[in-house]
């Protein structure tokens, strides 16, 4: 299967990346800890090393022995993870579920940092998601520029109008999900040439397309909130470097095309799956923006920044992203998470790490309903903004994916496929 395949040659390549990055770093180390930096990189390297060697050998899942704030759930579901092997033994790399082996992996990386200060803060997958951003300037300023000249008229476009410049933002967004560095294993994987010249040719690469329902949705909450309450819009981030650029754009456009009032956005409290963004990852990318030598990306990180201030962005990041459970369990594990999220009158979730969580990660029939796969998770209205990179996929039409699969039997992985598949909430 495609989760072997990952757990066998993709994980040791991106721990190898991520020893070999400690190493280069040793000096470092050195001269902002001295020896301490030093031994601690040593003895980091050695936990990972050994991490390699357990994944390699399908040597049994063992629990965390760190002190950070979730070790304890993780351990926790070590157990149920036990229970579910019916005394098969303990849960190992290459017999247990794909999802929980693989956010464990994460999960480890952090331990051996976490568990060796000073450098305990360090950022493993930090150089990769800056190079990304860096590698991807032409179609980052093609981008702020298309977005800057926008807004010099928003006021005046009307609906039909205002509904297009929504569907082009979204499928941005779509696409940017393309530049995923754990897919790619950490080798580049950056946007070069602007990603709004290709959105024509690409809108028959979207399986499933439910913009029309996001826009009802959005324009009916405007309309009922008139008097009141605000709309809000949550974006579930997935990953830094270009893809978080397309998520700032949409939502600043939602603002200021008055589709929203406030968003919020949803980032991941230890680095992940080598490019996803954290809160350091979203201040750099605001503040690289602001200082940059180009008037209308500099513009669009200096109202960004407003935005943050003014309170109608607003970042979070939760734990319960960052642990194994897919999220119909979000209720029971993180019911603060979830009672947040039902404040929201639409959730945005960015990429194929969030639809495996949101479908339970299962190997569905192709024409099981997107609802059905959600398993109750309905806090609020959903949808997700996802680039196909795992097997698992819902909601298609019957015959659409055997349709595919006959001729592109790397349908499902490769990247080339999207989805905006909407659910409203019960």
């Amino acid at each position: 299967s495609f989760a072997y395949f990952t757990i066998k040659d993709r994980l040791p390549q991106i721990l190898t990346k991520v020893i070999d990055t400690l190493h280069r770093h040793k000096n470092e180390f050195f001269e902002e800890h001295g020896e301490k930096g030093v031994e601690a990189e040593k003895r980091a390297i050695s936990l990972l090393s050994k991490l390699r060697n357990e994944l390699q050998t399908d040597k049994p899942v063992t629990p965390l022995e760190d002190e950070l704030p979730d070790a304890a759930l993780w351990n926790q579901h070590l157990d149920y993870q036990r229970n579910l092997s019916n005394g098969n033994g303990e849960p190992r790399w290459f017999q247990s579920p794909w999802l929980y082996v693989e956010c464990y992996m994460y999960r480890r990386i952090q331990a051996a940092l976490a568990q060796n200060p000073p450098i305990d803060n360090f950022d493993v997958f930090k150089e990769g998601k800056v190079q990304n951003f860096f590698e991807s300037q032409e179609a980052v300023i093609a981008l702020c520029t298309y977005f800057q000249e926008l807004l010099k008229n928003i006021e005046d476009l009307d609906e039909k109008q205002l509904q297009e410049e929504l569907f082009k933002l979204l499928q941005v967004s779509l696409w940017g999900n393309k530049c995923d560095l754990s897919f790619s294993a950490g080798e580049g994987s950056s946007q070069k040439s602007s990603p709004l010249l290709s959105l024509e040719n690409l809108i028959p690469y979207i399986l499933v397309n439910d913009m029309e329902k996001l826009w009802s949705l959005l324009v009916n909450a405007k309309k009922r909130n008139a008097e009141k309450s605000n709309v809000r819009v949550d974006i579930i981030l997935d990953n830094a470097g270009f893809e978080l650029v397309t998520d700032f754009v949409l939502a600043d456009f939602l603002l200021s095309s008055k589709l929203a009032d406030e968003v919020h956005f949803h980032g991941k409290s230890i680095p992940w799956y080598v490019s996803d963004t954290t809160k350091h990852d979203f201040n750099w990318t605001i503040k690289q923006l602001q200082s940059a030598n180009h008037m209308w990306m500099s513009r669009c990180g200096i109202n960004w920044e407003g935005n943050l201030k003014r309170g109608v962005w607003v970042y979070h990041d939760h734990m319960f992203w960052t642990l194994p459970h897919d999220f119909s369990s979000m209720a029971e594990v993180a019911p603060d998470l979830y009672a947040d999220l039902q404040k929201s009158s639409l959730l945005l979730f960015k990429g194929d790490l969030n639809y495996r969580k949101l479908t339970g990660d299962k190997k569905w029939e192709y024409t099981v309903p997107f609802h059905q796969a959600l398993n109750r998770f309905h806090p609020a209205p959903l949808c997700s903004l996802r680039t196909l990179k795992s097997d698992t996929q819902v909601g298609l039409k019957p015959g659409q994916g055997e349709q595919i699969q006959a001729s592109e039997p790397e349908w499902m992985i490769s990247g080339k496929y999207g989805v905006v598949q909407f659910d409203a909430a019960l």
